[in-house]
Formats: structure tokens, sequence, C-alpha cells
């Protein structure tokens, strides 16, 4: 199974999904190898088809005449990492009876994650809208999701994983932002790893990642980088120039009081005027948060739970954020 990265349909020349002809390239060289490569992932909530064939999966799958298929009939995962705290997870059938996983992210930054790198891909494990679900019940928290996800990866462990940073994204990511000339392929089979590197090589600090902070509360030995870990053209001293990171924004950070809410939580806001009127927004919501309404959106925010699904899955980028005074004032510190 070769798992791209379909968070949505896309043009290529928007970078949010894997390049198809990153794909192309392994699966070339498996087919000549004898395997039978075949495309999945899980949108969020776009047609699969739809996705696949904007985004120039499908006419690579029928170049190479190979399946392009989407991950549904969710199973349960077998247990294999014994220190998983999330033990009911359900993912898609394709993952279990697939020989050998390879996972072929795209590198780019992340809104609410700081970076979604080589262990968020296999998010897209999980069939369709129940990603949402765990937004919402994995407890509001970018670490506890980032400690669910490292779970998730532990468990599937992709035989091998290859970002494509050839052109990824910076900034506003992962649907929002603007391209950015990475000029990389890395790859490794310990994912965590690698993600930790691009994390260095991008210049983001560590105790501002979510993925390393769950690892050092899980004692993974992974923390722990040294220049031997390198081959390839960079040393641990490389570093991406003049890249734009996102600012994270905050989630709930106490106990649901009305008042503290607003003044430390980011909210969600329309922009009526780029608004198309698709309904994804209310489609993606997993706590009931907003109605759509020919073009208008009404938010109950004291519903809001901050995963900020609706911005991310927004086509046309009609969703933003307006941030709540003591954010405010904090930024200018």
């Amino acid at each position: 199974m070769l798992k791209i990265n379909l968070v949505s349909g896309h043009p290529i020349e928007k970078r949010v999904t894997t390049d198809p002809n990153v794909v192309k390239a392994v699966a070339e060289i498996l087919l000549k190898h004898g395997a039978k490569p075949f495309m999945a992932d899980s949108p969020g909530i776009d047609n699969f088809n739809n996705a696949a064939k904007k985004a120039g999966f499908k006419q690579i799958a029928d170049e190479l005449n190979i399946p392009c298929i989407e991950l549904t009939d969710p199973v349960a995962l077998p247990i294999k990492f014994k220190e998983s705290g999330f033990k009911n997870i359900q993912v898609s059938r394709h993952v279990i009876e697939a020989d050998k996983i390879i996972s072929l992210p795209k590198l780019k930054t992340h809104g609410q994650m700081l970076l979604t790198l080589g262990v968020k891909n296999l998010f897209g494990c999980i069939p369709g809208r129940a990603k949402a679900g765990w937004h919402y019940n994995v407890g509001l928290n970018r670490e506890n999701f980032a400690s669910f996800l490292i779970d998730l990866y532990m468990n599937i462990k992709p035989a091998l994983t290859i970002i494509d940073g050839v052109i990824g994204m910076q900034g506003d990511g992962p649907t929002s932002g603007e391209p950015y000339e990475y000029n990389i392929i890395a790859a490794a089979q310990d994912v965590l790893k690698m993600d930790f590197w691009l994390c260095k090589f991008m210049g983001a600090k560590f105790n501002d990642y979510p993925m390393y902070n769950a690892a050092v509360k899980k004692n993974l030995p992974q923390v722990n980088l040294n220049a031997d870990d390198l081959a390839g053209d960079l040393d641990e001293n490389f570093s991406f120039k003049d890249l734009h990171l996102p600012e994270t924004r905050p989630m709930r950070l106490l106990p649901k009081i009305p008042f503290l809410e607003r003044l430390l939580t980011s909210k969600p806001v329309h922009i009526p005027e780029k608004c198309i009127g698709c309904g994804r927004c209310q489609d993606i919501c997993a706590a009931g948060a907003l109605k759509h309404n020919n073009k208008k959106l009404t938010f109950d925010y004291s519903k809001c739970i901050r995963c900020y699904c609706c911005h991310e899955m927004c086509p046309v980028h009609a969703i933003d954020f307006k941030q709540g005074l003591l954010v405010k004032l904090l930024s200018r510190i």
C-alpha cells in the first residue's frame, strides 16, 4: 500500500497533497521488482474519486494500471506497541490486509500541530469523517493528540516512509499555506526520528512541537538525535532559509468557563465574501458547533472544540481566526 497524502482535492500547484510524480516514481520501482502496489488514502470529507483525479493520482494510477482506492471499512487495529495509551483504534481493513505499507507524506507546516510530516500522514488510515471524531474525543490537547498519532504509527509501523519535500508548504498549513521549495526527499524506517530531524532543519523549537513533547513523555529513544542518524546530502547543522512557520492557535486550556474561553482561545470566524456555500465546514464539525445556510455560517462557540477542522477543510479559505484578548496580549510580550 502506497499511503499518499490526499487530505482533500487540490491541484498539484497548491502543494497540499503528495506530488503524484513522487508516487509514480516509487510505484515504478515496486512494479519493476514484482510487487503489486496500490495507492490509498481517506480524505476527511471530499469524494475520493473526485479528489484523486483533481490531485493527479487517478491519472498516474491509470497510466501504471494500478488501483487507487479509498480507505474504507473500519476494523480494529491490532495493538503491537505495548506502551499504547490508546487501545480502541479502528483503521481501514486495507491497512491491515496490506503486506507492506510505504507512507508518502507531504512536507508541510500545520496550524494546529506546527508540522505535518511522516507520523501524522498515517492519520489518513482512519476512514473518512471518523477523523473528526478523534479530534473531538482525544482531549482537546495537542500533546494528547500527538500521543494518539504516535500510538497509531507504532502499531501500523510502515515498512518505509518517503516524504515529498520537493515543493512543500510553509505558513498556515496544511491546506492554506504557501508553496515552499524545500528541494528534499527524505526517507526513513524510523519515522519519528526523521520527523524530529526535519523539525530541527525547519527551525522549529522542539518544545513547540507536540509530537516531540509526546515522545518525551513516552520515554521514546527517538528524541535523542545523533549526527550518525543522517545519510545523504544534509549534515546536522543544515537549516531551511526564510521558512515561515505557523502561529499555532490555542486550543481549550481550562474547563469550560465561557468568559475564560473567550479570553484564552482563538475562534474560527467566517469570511462571507470568500464563501462558495459548499457546506463542508458543517459536515466536518464533529461537535455540531456551526450551521450553514445560504453562504452564512453561525458558530456556537460554547460547543466549538477548537480543532479547526472547518478551516482545514474549507476549499476557498473562507474561515479564519479571531484571537482572544489574552492571546493577543501574550503575543505582544
